[in-house]
C-alpha cells in the first residue's frame, strides 16, 4: 500500500513537473507576450517576466518593442520639375500596442516597408530637385505623417524617417556643375568690378590732391624711383631729370611786378 502511494505521488510530482515546464514562459525585458486562448485575444500582454499559460489551450506569441531600423530600397522618380532620381532612405519605428501588432496586420514590418515604398515615390512627385537637395528636413517630416497615419491603426509608431542619397543622372551632375560654374564666375566678375570702381574713386581722390599740391606728385614720382630701383634686374630710364621740371614750373609763374607788354 505504502509503495503505491509512493508511485502515485512520484507521478503526480512528475505530472506537475512536466505540466509546469509546458506552462513556463519568460518574457525577456524588450517584449510583451500576446496570449491567444482558443483562438482569441485573451487578456492584457504579459509583461517582462515568467509567466504561465494554459499548455494546448493557450498560445503566447512575444513581440519586440524595441525600436526597428528599417532601410527602404531606393526608389525611382520623376521629380515635380521633371527630373529622373532615385531616393533611398531609413525609417525607425517601434511597436507600442503589442496585441494590435498581432491583431490588426498580419506582417506589421512588411506592412510598414511597402508603405514607406509608397510614400517615398509619392514624395518624390510632389518635390522638386531643389527640395531633395537642400530641405531635407521638411520632406523628413512629411514622410513620416504620410507613413505614420495607417500605421497608427497597426500599434506602430514612426519614430523618425531620413532620407538618405539622391541619385542624379550623370548629365543632370554635368549640368549642375557647369551652373555652379557660371554662378562662381558671374561673382568674381561682379567682385573684380566692385574693386575697379572703389580703386578709381581713389585713384580720382588722389589725382585731385596732386592737382592741388604739384609737390606731391614730385615725391610720388621718388617714391616710385625708389621701388623700381630695389629690383635689382630693372632698369630705369628718366628722360627728363627732376630738376628740369622744376625749372619749368617756376618759369609759368608770372614774377611780381611785372607787368606784360
Amino acid at each position: 500500500m505504502l509503495q503505491e502511494l509512493l508511485t502515485a505521488a512520484v507521478a503526480t510530482g512528475s505530472a506537475g513537473v512536466l505540466y509546469a515546464a509546458a506552462a513556463a514562459r519568460v518574457v525577456k525585458q524588450y517584449e510583451r507576450g500576446v496570449v491567444f486562448r482558443l483562438g482569441r485575444l485573451h487578456g492584457d500582454a504579459r509583461r517582462p517576466g515568467f509567466t504561465l499559460i494554459v499548455p494546448a489551450v493557450d498560445r503566447l506569441r512575444k513581440v519586440n518593442m524595441q525600436i526597428v531600423t528599417l532601410p527602404v530600397p531606393a526608389q525611382e522618380g520623376i521629380t515635380r520639375d521633371n527630373v529622373t532620381v532615385r531616393v533611398d532612405a531609413v525609417v525607425y519605428f517601434k511597436v507600442v500596442d503589442a496585441a494590435a501588432a498581432i491583431v490588426n496586420v498580419e506582417d506589421y514590418r512588411f506592412a510598414v516597408s511597402q508603405m514607406a515604398q509608397t510614400s517615398l515615390r509619392s514624395i518624390i512627385g510632389k518635390s522638386d530637385l531643389d527640395d531633395l537637395l537642400s530641405n531635407r528636413e521638411k520632406l523628413n517630416q512629411g514622410l513620416e505623417l504620410m507613413i505614420d497615419s495607417p500605421a497608427i491603426g497597426w500599434g506602430v509608431q514612426i519614430d523618425r524617417v531620413e532620407i538618405k542619397d539622391v541619385s542624379l543622372p550623370d548629365t543632370m551632375k554635368r549640368s549642375m556643375a557647369r551652373q555652379a560654374e557660371a554662378d562662381r564666375e558671374r561673382r568674381a566678375r561682379i567682385i573684380n568690378a566692385d574693386a575697379e570702381y572703389q580703386a578709381s574713386k581713389k585713384l580720382a581722390e588722389a589725382a585731385q590732391a596732386m592737382s592741388d599740391t604739384p609737390s606731391a606728385l614730385q615725391l610720388r614720382l621718388l617714391q616710385t624711383v625708389m621701388a623700381v630701383a630695389a629690383e635689382k634686374n630693372s632698369t630705369l630710364v628718366l628722360p627728363i631729370p627732376v630738376e628740369l621740371l622744376r625749372f619749368l614750373e617756376k618759369g609759368q609763374e608770372t614774377p611780381p611786378g611785372r607787368i606784360a607788354g
